[in-house]
């Protein structure tokens, strides 16, 4: 597989020729993180004047946290690349939505939106025939990851039945 390497060029641009994932994680981390002002005065430029320019920088600055969630979900036997791509596209959509009179970071806003895109690409290419992935599934997907936490927390051996009898399914 093939992707875009990236290379810093100082000012916020990215650039470069055809290589391999390895060239891309590398060149992303060389991307500077922003301060929590710097982050903040971005994204109000990018609310109030609709600076694409400033929403570009958020993006950059966090395409290595990207690449951080997404190898966390590199054991389901998808391409770490897709697994990146998809998670990229979360991290727009997570900069669109970013308030930065929250109080929050970016990236702690992002996680939701980048983990979120990567959960339902797994979801829809984790089989070789595809099953519907309605969105009662994968809400049901990630109540039952969030709900076996909980209960081996709670000290509990984790079996099928316990699970469905506190999910509500068979």
């Amino acid at each position: 597989m093939t992707t875009a390497v990236i290379s810093h060029r100082g000012d916020g641009v990215l650039a470069g020729p055809v290589g391999n994932l390895d060239s891309y994680i590398q060149a992303v981390s060389t991307i500077p993180v922003l301060s929590k002002e710097q982050e903040v005065d971005l994204a109000n430029r990018f609310r109030q004047e609709d600076d694409l320019d400033a929403a570009r920088q958020l993006v950059l600055s966090h395409l290595r946290f990207v690449v951080h969630v997404a190898r966390g979900y590199s054991g389901y036997g998808l391409q770490l690349g897709d697994l990146i791509q998809e998670g990229n596209v979360g991290l727009v959509q997570a900069v669109e939505r970013f308030d930065p009179y929250a109080g929050t970071k970016l990236s702690t806003y992002a996680a939701y939106w980048i983990r979120a895109y990567v959960l339902k690409f797994l979801l829809d290419n984790i089989r070789m025939v595809r099953l519907g992935t309605t969105r009662a599934q994968r809400k049901l997907f990630f109540r039952l990851n969030k709900e076996k936490h909980a209960l081996e927390r709670q000290g509990f051996e984790i079996e099928p039945k316990l699970l469905a009898e506190r999910l509500d399914v068979t």
